[in-house]
């Protein structure tokens, strides 16, 4: 089902209240409209072992409560506790009879009307929906480009936090890519070293080692990204957070992207440069998309808090 047919009917959270997704709407006129002055994050709920689990939620509440603070918006945490934070998501389920695996998406916004470029001290207001737990990409394997956009520095923009504003440099990147033939892109940064996908971390393989970009290389600090370092770690396979040059895209023996909605997705090019075989997936990027597997579902366990059992009752 495509995310529009799902929506159409969907009941969501929209200021304290749960409604029908066409009657959550925000003015033309509002700050999230006319200058992107909201944050948000998407986590994910995986069916496991007959049983809805909320994957990494605590560190998804986490995120949010950061990315407000580096915005300056009043702070997440008393707008919506992690317990509350749950209970909604625990209501959106029960509400819209959900079964199966979706994706929920918290957007915590500047509630306001035309008042300027202006942050602080202004009220807010949370919406979260539910999406399909779908494939991300079209294509089991892609090939990307590297982005003549670069990644917007942190002294400009801080990639850390997760702003839905930003979002305009990954819409640059990735609608590029697709118009010259490509499926994704990989960013570089001011310094021209590689970031990240349009919406996704990356990582490289070379000689059995797996490297990807510093948390100082104007990166988002995914969730996944973690997810797959300690995955890598628990297979015993060497990991190095460093800055990678674009030429060492070329010679990579795999690549893969990382991220909530993408999981864990293989590259096959990039600039046309074939990467290792092409003959399938990677053996380190199967044995860490099958180990994420696993671990989403409850079926290799690397932190028991990682998991949240959902509740078959609707909160108040």
């Amino acid at each position: 089902m495509s995310n529009e047919a799902f929506l159409k009917d969907s009941v969501v959270y929209f200021n304290d209240s749960y409604v029908q997704f066409n009657k959550a709407k925000v003015s033309v006129a509002s700050a999230p409209v006319q200058y992107g002055l909201s944050a948000y994050t998407a986590c994910n709920v995986v069916l496991a072992k007959d049983e809805l689990i909320g994957f990494r939620l605590q560190d998804h509440h986490k995120r949010l409560v950061r990315s407000a603070s580096i915005l300056g918006m009043a702070d997440f945490s008393n707008t919506c506790s992690y317990k509350k934070f749950v209970t909604i998501i625990n209501n959106l389920l029960l509400k819209n009879s959900v079964n199966s695996p979706v994706i929920v998406r918290f957007t915590y916004y500047i509630d306001t009307v035309m008042t300027g470029t202006r942050i602080h001290g202004l009220p807010t207001s949370l919406t979260a929906f539910l999406l399909p737990f779908g494939d991300y990409f079209l294509k089991p394997m892609l090939d990307v480009c590297v982005s003549s956009w670069r990644r917007i520095s942190d002294d400009a923009l801080p990639a850390r936090a997760k702003i839905t504003g930003s979002y305009v440099n990954s819409s640059l990147m990735k609608s590029e890519a697709l118009q010259n033939g490509y499926d994704d892109c990989i960013a570089l940064d001011s310094h021209g070293h590689v970031a990240e996908g349009a919406v996704a971390n990356i990582f490289i393989v070379r000689d059995g080692i797996l490297l990807t970009p510093s948390m100082s290389t104007d990166i988002l600090e995914g969730i996944t990204r973690d997810t797959v370092i300690k995955i890598a770690q628990s297979l015993k396979i060497p990991v190095i957070e460093r800055s990678i040059d674009r030429s060492e895209l070329y010679v990579a023996d795999e690549i893969f992207f990382s991220g909530s909605s993408a999981r864990i997705w293989p590259i096959t090019s990039v600039d046309k440069r074939i990467i290792g075989s092409k003959k399938g997936i990677g053996l380190v990027t199967k044995r860490i998309a099958d180990a994420y597997t696993s671990v989403q579902h409850k079926e290799l366990l690397l932190n028991d808090s990682w998991y949240t059992s959902l509740s078959s009752k609707i909160k108040s």
